[in-house]
């Protein structure tokens, strides 16, 4: 009887720890994750009282699903994304590699250089989004004045965020230089855990730097380049402050299905518009698809991992 009251005890006293977290995650996590589902299986007008479930919402089970996959804006939403993490993912992982190659030396400074690398990456992104949109500004932009002395006086007009063809690269860029320090952290970590032992034996059996880099370096920070990859295209379809900082889903000349589309619509963006245009059934369908295709790059990244290992 001693034993179980002190089994109860300790059962109780766990749970009067793991309390906190279960009422908050269950606030600010659970209840809008099932909040969402219900809301995109009714047709919700801008005069419903969202802190009532059972208000004046009309279910339409899922008419708002089936609307999403007929939406041509929702189709070229994925398509820019796509194009987006092509641009942005691996030029992270490239630009990251590099840094940490070239920062894993024995130089003067180079505690400084690796910070000066890292420090971007832990600014808001909307700062970074407001920095960059002044850089590229026709008027005051230092890049514009750059590429109109180069002889592409194209930029001096339109500027670059305001040209459908390169606002997205110029996101992209954006991004990249952000990102390619955490990048530079973890493969730098990685390549210093490579035992030393190992590049001198490949140097007695007569390797040179390239080859070190591309049999013996790169397989061993896989993993690394498998994490990145997976969290940029997680990042990707959730893209949304440095659209809103720079472009705003602009400039909206490209035709598709249509339509006039966004040149820098991303899905991420294209979901706040519909949360903005009060269509909230509708945008919580759009967040569940989204939800889904995360998930599955999720599992698939798991099932690599373990196959890896």
């Amino acid at each position: 009887m001693k034993i179980n009251g002190k089994n109860i005890h300790n059962n109780i006293t766990a749970y009067l720890f793991l309390a906190p977290f279960l009422i908050v995650f269950s606030l600010f996590l659970a209840y809008p994750v099932i909040y969402s589902l219900v809301l995109s299986l009714h047709k919700v007008s801008w005069t419903t009282n969202l802190y009532n479930i059972f208000s004046d919402m009309k279910f339409v089970g899922f008419d708002n699903y089936i609307k999403l996959f007929h939406d041509s804006r929702f189709w070229w939403s994925l398509i820019v994304t796509g194009y987006y993490a092509v641009l942005t993912i691996p030029l992270t992982v490239f630009l990251g590699l590099i840094l940490a190659i070239l920062l894993n030396n024995k130089l003067p400074g180079v505690s400084l250089f690796r910070s000066a690398y890292f420090l971007p990456s832990v600014l808001d992104i909307l700062v970074v989004g407001i920095i960059w949109t002044l850089i590229y500004s026709p008027h005051f932009g230092i890049l514009p004045k750059i590429l109109d002395s180069l002889g592409f006086s194209a930029f001096m007009d339109k500027g670059i965020l305001a040209n459908p063809r390169t606002a997205l690269p110029g996101v992209a860029i954006a991004m990249v230089l952000r990102g390619a320090g955490f990048g530079m952290i973890l493969f730098l970590s990685a390549i210093q855990n490579i035992p030393v032992s190992v590049y001198e034996a490949a140097e007695i059996d007569g390797a040179n730097a390239w080859q070190k880099l591309i049999y013996i370096t790169i397989p061993l920070v896989k993993p690394i380049i498998l994490f990145l990859v997976i969290m940029g295209t997680i990042g990707s379809l959730n893209a949304f402050t440095e659209i809103y900082s720079m472009t705003q889903g602009g400039p909206y000349v490209v035709e598709f299905m249509g339509g006039i589309q966004g040149a820098t619509r991303v899905s991420g963006y294209y979901l706040f518009e519909k949360w903005e245009t009060m269509e909230y059934g509708y945008a919580a369908a759009v967040s569940y698809v989204l939800l889904f295709i995360t998930l599955g790059i999720s599992l698939v990244n798991a099932k690599m991992m373990r196959k890896k290992n």
